[in-house]
């Protein structure tokens, strides 16, 4: 959004640099990246990401530090994944924001959603770092990706403490579902690269009393800290049986509590209170459905990629969702995002996801940036273009 950055980047774009970079990533990663990457990075104004970083804080305090939500959001923890010893704030979190334009011609942040769930915390910054390297960007001046003053060296700090703590990295996990088949995988490797954490498949988990361990190299390794990426719908989905109940007052630490995924969801969204929250309604809670519902989506509260969303739904739509089930989903405005990155194809829509650690205190590192000019940001919705995808979103170095 920087013009002059966008246009120097542009004219020098050539697709032997992007294929360089795709190269790259996947070096970097030790693995094909199974995603789809943008062409270009995003220029972004640092006042821009700041302030997308201080919406999504308050977001986020309005809700962990009110003990009203604290109780009302009890309901959105199923029984069955309710998980002992609750911290009393998320480790990570994740928040999602379009740009739109309002009458005036102003651009403004409106939130997409937000969840406390780990997000690519390993992997953007490699890609950061390849845009920087690939497109030899210190030609056009020096770049930040990393919010809150953080170096390189300062991340790898806070996110080893995050994740590892005290505990020797080997008795540390990062556990997913048969991991090697997930499109995250780069992000799992470089986990173990950044920070010597190995992903362990929850399937291959064992139990013995209140304790888990793994069996690594013939050898029987306790688990004593937990860095879970394991989505409950895709456990349920997927019929995953386990050696440990989530009930279970186990033996470990959790690098982010699991219950926390299901307070900081979706769920949230109709309890927030901001300029930049859309107008979102539980469906069991809704007297009138409204008349424009090209303007709005449907959407289940715990999926993850866009699966199960409804844009523009039918009265049938929603009348298809049985009764048990319509607490489980809410109607939400849609957002017009405003396209603003320049590209060869036209002008292209940016999604900003803003990335928080939260240890002593509540602290945005990096972002997550997604370029589409489909319906909706995900893949499906942006099959067969180009200069869409994951990106990267850098600014100026002020210093």
């Amino acid at each position: 959004m920087i013009p002059s950055l966008r246009r120097q980047f542009n004219e020098n774009f050539t697709p032997e640099k992007y294929q360089a970079f795709l190269r790259q990533m996947d070096d970097m990663c030790g693995t094909h990246v199974n995603f789809r990457l943008s062409e270009t990075p995003c220029f972004f104004s640092k006042a821009l990401l700041d302030g997308m970083a201080r919406d999504g804080e308050t977001l986020i305090r309005q809700l962990v530090e009110n003990p009203e939500y604290r109780k009302k959001s009890d309901k959105a923890v199923p029984p069955e994944f309710k998980v002992p010893n609750e911290t009393s704030h998320p480790m990570f979190v994740q928040v999602d924001f379009g740009l739109v334009r309002d009458a005036q011609g102003q651009l403004h942040n409106k939130l997409v959603e937000l969840q406390a769930f780990p997000s690519l915390y390993a992997y953007q910054t490699a890609m950061a770092e390849a845009y920087l390297d690939v497109y030899e960007l210190h030609r056009l001046g020096q770049f930040r990706y990393l919010l809150k003053g953080l170096e390189p060296d300062s991340y790898r700090d806070l996110l080893r403490q995050a994740i590892a703590g005290s505990q020797d990295p080997e008795n540390v996990i990062l556990m997913e579902i048969d991991p090697l088949h997930q499109k995250t995988l780069p992000d799992f490797l470089l986990t173990e690269k950044m920070l010597g954490v190995r992903t362990v498949n929850i399937m291959d988990i064992k139990k013995e009393g209140a304790r888990l361990y793994y069996d690594r190299d013939g050898r029987r390794v306790p688990i004593r800290r937990i860095y879970n990426r394991a989505i409950v719908d895709e456990l349920e989905r997927k019929n995953v049986k386990l050696a440990f109940d989530w009930r279970d007052d186990l033996d470990v630490e959790w690098a982010g509590h699991p219950n926390w995924y299901f307070r900081i969801s979706k769920f949230s969204i109709p309890y927030l209170k901001h300029p930049s929250v859309p107008k979102t309604w539980f469906l069991d809670e809704l007297n009138e459905i409204p008349a424009d519902l090209e303007n709005y989506a449907l959407k289940p509260l715990y999926s993850f990629a866009g699966l199960g969303v409804v844009i523009a739904p039918k009265k049938g739509d929603i009348a298809a969702i049985p009764a048990d089930k319509r607490p489980y989903y809410i109607l939400q405005e849609r957002l017009n995002f405003e396209p603003v990155i320049e590209t060869p194809f036209g002008l292209t829509k940016a999604e900003v996801r803003v990335m928080y650690v939260w240890l002593e205190k509540l602290t945005p590192v990096l972002t997550i940036i997604r370029m589409g000019r489909g319906l909706m940001m995900g893949v499906d919705h942006n099959k067969n273009m180009e200069w869409v995808g994951a990106s990267a979103g850098l600014f100026p170095d002020e210093n």
